[in-house]
């Protein structure tokens, strides 16, 4: 047997209903990198526990190398409500300790940026605390770090930092870590092995999380599992893996010829144009449209400029001691003259000016009184999420400049208000059609979630207007489970039956019950109250009852949480046929590429593209941090709107020029060598060979997006060619292979240059 510097020997453990590990030997070596992956309750944390200490095995023994430190980051953090965050996490060090050490104060202001060291533990936000605690974890050193979710709570730019810290924190074969995460982008880039937990034992593969994808493809081929499902699920990640030029290049351990083998027979991830026209003839046409719309959020008096969503961040302590953030996330803050008839407008009321917030309030009671429902404060949500055909916002600010506006609406207003201070939006001009798949990434705080309520209706814009479709219905998956929580005493079984007895999912009849099998759950299942559910169940519940509702409009606000890696494997199945507009907010990288077709960030207070993927925005935040300018939007541009001056004029123009695009122009994004300019300057290269790479490799993409197109084409003629007219037939054939053929060479050629580039 091999001595482990820590390890399990013929280990069991069960508990009352489930057994955990069944005669288990397995252990960890000084230099290794373990991800560890597994079904939600397949034993993952408890593993880390009998490594820690914390759980004592039923039989068999956990042995330890003499004086190894082992730290952990469990999923409940062991933080005194009482101690201050200097005493939790820097353990009393005085800001000269752990300021003079460049990897201390990199850890400290990466994970406690914005909040003040005097703040007490107990008044933190959960994700506050998360990140105190891991502070405190990496700034000790440990032979073995376990690291149980680490990302949660984490942006899109602290999770890429903390990949590199854990790439770069020992040196070469000594040090140990072992993580657990759903993050799958996380486990590529950190780990250098796998475990997978399931059925009692831990099985160990080689790589990182493709690799492994890989090896469990393979190893189900072989073995002729009966999984059918697990095993399908698996193929369409890998094939995911596989055939996107931008998704391999970072897999370098990634066998792309064995691979490319073992998916030959695995259709495309989804027929967007299928997809496209499907949608169409749901939504029609129009679906939301964003117009020169401004989100100011009135700064209270006394108060700095606060954004509703990281509110928490600085109502938890006094502003002193607080610590520079490794990356401070650009804040506009500006002023709007809005013109209104009564202080109860919506615009004032969404916007936090206080004395509307007040008037708002006095309405509302009144008009519970005289009517007697309390429910009317809802009404307004209420009506937005299940209609659409609405303009929401008042359309354009007031200026002095504006003199077509006012004497169109303001010369009826009774006054005019100006609103001042934190400052989401900037004029942005964002249209948003049938069948679109975007992802919206951005920085804690910088108002994702604002966006989010202003394309469904539930804010109010400062300034512009927010066309909804007539046809629209909107859903949300929401980061609370609140909707759900109100069926807690109803059994699965019970809650199902309000909905239609059969679907249509992917061409065929399903019923809500196969639906629910699908998403992982068990027939027996059916008679389980909904508050018995585990964190991970409910969120798949969320899911299904969305889906049932038959939305055409479907907003995810973190999908991910809770979920691990199979069942989010299951949940992007299910979305690849879903036939309507899909938004997603989240910080895993790997999930918001794979179930969305575009990508934007939201940065400066506009909404910009990202034709490279999430790296696109990672580069902007290098940039920033070096000191360099975003790259401007293009005015009139329908993504990102025009960076014009608020008057009226300018406004029209820019709507002008987005509508005289065709459709699928102002639907989509500039081009990857208009984005390129701001990207050649961040990168760790330089030089004309840097430039000319970096043309070559826009062109390429341009060119395998047009093969693409080509393909499908050409694919979509043969179904529908005369099956007898064997010449015409191997004709089409012929230019299919010279297509394939041509692509094949690009992707190689895309894939070579691009590791030139890295």
């Amino acid at each position: 047997m091999p001595t482990y510097d820590i390890g399990l020997e013929h280990v069991s453990l069960a508990f009352a209903t489930k057994t955990i590990f069944t005669d288990v030997t397995q252990g960890v070596f000084e230099g290794d990198r373990i991800g560890i992956v597994g079904k939600n309750g397949d034993g993952k944390s408890t593993l880390l526990h009998l490594f820690r200490g914390a759980q004592e095995p039923d039989s068999g023994r956990v042995t330890k190398r003499g004086g190894l430190t082992f730290g952990m980051l469990d999923q409940r953090d062991p933080l005194d409500d009482n101690a201050t965050i200097r005493e939790a996490a820097l353990e009393g060090r005085a800001d000269y300790e752990w300021a003079s050490d460049n990897t201390s104060r990199e850890i400290v202001e990466a994970l406690l940026g914005g909040m003040s060291l005097d703040a007490k533990v107990g008044s933190l936000s959960g994700g506050q605390r998360r990140r105190a605690d891991l502070a405190r974890l990496l700034l000790k050193d440990w032979d073995i770090l376990a690291l149980d979710e680490p990302t949660n709570h984490l942006d899109v730019v602290t999770i890429h930092w903390l990949a590199e810290h854990l790439k770069n924190r020992w040196s070469k074969g000594q040090g140990a870590l072992l993580l657990v995460t759903h993050d799958r982008w996380f486990l590529d880039e950190v780990c250098e092995s796998m475990w997978e937990v399931h059925d009692g034992v831990i099985e160990p593969f080689e790589g990182g999380y493709s690799a492994y994808m890989l090896q469990r493809v393979e190893r189900d081929r072989q073995a002729d599992v009966r999984e059918t499902k697990r095993r399908n699920l698996a193929r369409k990640e890998l094939a995911w893996l596989s055939r996107g030029a931008r998704a391999r290049s970072t897999k370098q351990k990634f066998h792309v010829k064995a691979a490319r083998e073992l998916i030959a027979d695995v259709p495309p991830m989804r027929n967007t144009l299928e997809l496209k026209q499907m949608a169409t003839s749901r939504l029609g046409k129009q679906v939301v449209d964003l117009v020169d719309v401004t989100q100011i959020f009135e700064k209270p008096q006394g108060m700095a400029d606060i954004d509703p969503d990281v509110a928490a961040l600085s109502a938890s302590a006094s502003r002193v001691d607080v610590v520079n953030a490794m990356y401070a996330e650009p804040q506009l803050h500006g002023s709007v003259e809005v013109a209104v008839t009564d202080l109860t407008d919506p615009r004032l009321v969404d916007a936090g000016v206080p004395e509307a917030v007040e008037s708002a309030e006095e309405a509302r009671k009144k008009a519970e009184a005289e009517s007697g429902n309390p429910q009317l404060a809802d009404d307004r949500e209420v009506r937005r999420m299940n209609t659409g055909g609405e303009t929401i916002g008042g359309g354009t600010a007031a200026t002095d400049s504006d003199d077509d506006t006012a004497a169109a609406g303001v010369t009826s207003a009774a006054r005019k208000v100006t609103v001042s201070g934190r400052e989401i939006l900037d004029d942005v001009t964002w249209l948003i059609g049938p069948g679109d798949r975007f992802g919206i990434v951005g920085a804690n705080g910088a108002g994702k979630s604002t966006l989010l309520k202003l394309i469904d209706g539930t804010l109010t814009p400062t300034a512009g207007h927010v066309n909804i479709g007539k046809t629209v219905k909107f859903a949300v998956l929401s980061q609370r489970l609140d909707g759900l929580e109100k069926l807690g005493k109803y059994k699965i079984k019970e809650v199902l039956s309000r909905y239609k007895p059969s679907y249509i999912v992917d061409g065929k009849e399903v019923t809500p019950g196969q639906l629910m099998e699908r998403l992982g759950f068990e027939s027996a299942q059916l008679m389980t109250p909904i508050r018995d559910l585990s964190g991970g169940q409910k969120r798949r519940m969320q899911l299904l009852l969305i889906l049932l509702d038959e939305p055409n409009v479907l907003i995810m606000d973190e999908p991910g949480n809770d979920l691990d890696t199979d069942m989010l494997a299951v949940m992007e199945d299910l979305l690849d046929t879903w036939p309507g507009t899909l938004i997603v907010v989240s910080h895993d990288r790997y999930l918001l590429e794979r179930v969305t077709d575009q990508q934007f960030a939201l940065l400066g207070g506009k909404v910009r593209h990202l034709p490279g993927g999430v790296q696109d925005y990672l580069d902007m935040v290098e940039a920033i941090k070096n000191g360099k300018r975003l790259p401007a939007d293009t005015p009139g541009f329908a993504g990102t709107g025009s960076s014009s001056a608020k008057s009226g004029k300018g406004k029209a123009a820019a709507v002008n020029a987005a509508a005289s695009l065709p459709q699928s122009a102002s639907r989509t994004a500039p081009s990857s060598e208009g984005a390129n300019n701001g990207e050649d300057s961040t990168s760790k290269l330089t030089g004309k060979a840097f430039h000319e790479a970096s043309k070559r490799v826009n062109a390429i993409e341009r060119k395998l997006a047009k093969l693409e197109e080509q393909k499908t084409d050409l694919e979509a003629q043969m179904a529908a060619h005369d099956p007898s007219d064997y010449e015409g037939l191997n004709k089409l054939n012929e230019q299919l292979t010279a297509v394939n053929t041509e692509s094949d060479g690009l992707e190689a050629e895309w894939l070579e240059l691009s590791e030139q580039l890295e």
